[in-house]
């Protein structure tokens, strides 16, 4: 991607860290939980969801420091008790999931768009949204805390591993800062693959 690529990329990942963390709070009020929503968080207004260092100046740090190659940006994370969701098994799973779903959702219908119009100007913007989107969801899918991923995982350990979910909250931050500092090149193949079955071979990514 280009530099004035990147750029654009930085003001979509941020709406779309967004919409991913409403998707946590409308599935938390679906499930019986109305923390969100009286928490005043069930709603796209950015104001509401933009977190000073996670959608501003981490974002800028990154992107300054690797040259425009790297960037990535997270929303205030909206709050849930799970405690009130009604299936107390799988809801916390449920809204862990539902933010990623939310970005997979996104990149698909862009994708769609993508599709339509691959020759015109848009395209390659179009195709950012995409990556963007796809990359929010495989990242966050990782199974350290307070990335979503754990939450899913949580749902699938059994009791005789409630250890490992003692470790992982303990150091769950640290292993985020590992997992992003050294092994994020690990999930980039999975990333462009998701990327290219949704808007083919020909993306330039």
């Amino acid at each position: 991607m280009d530099y004035l690529g990147l750029l654009f990329y930085f003001f979509i990942i941020i709406p779309s860290a967004i919409i991913h963390e409403y998707a946590h709070g409308w599935m938390a009020d679906r499930l019986g939980d109305p923390t969100a929503r009286y928490a005043g968080r069930l709603t796209l207004d950015p104001r509401s969801h933009i977190d000073l260092w996670g959608t501003i100046l981490m974002p800028l740090l990154l992107f300054v420091s690797s040259g425009g190659r790297f960037l990535f940006a997270y929303a205030k994370p909206v709050p849930y008790n799970p405690y009130n969701l009604k299936n107390q098994r799988w809801g916390s799973a449920l809204v862990g999931l539902a933010g990623p779903m939310a970005n997979l959702l996104l990149a698909s219908g862009f994708a769609f768009v993508y599709r339509l119009v691959p020759e015109l100007a848009i395209a390659p913007f179009l195709a950012i949204i995409v990556y963007a989107n796809v990359l929010l969801m495989i990242f966050n899918l990782m199974p350290f805390p307070p990335l979503d991923g754990s939450k899913v995982l949580y749902a699938l350990l059994p009791d005789s591993l409630y250890s490992v979910k003692v470790f992982l909250d303990r150091y769950g931050f640290v292993l985020v800062l590992f997992f992003i500092l050294f092994l994020f090149q690990l999930i980039i193949p999975v990333i462009s693959f998701i990327f290219h079955l949704l808007v083919g071979t020909s993306a330039g990514f």
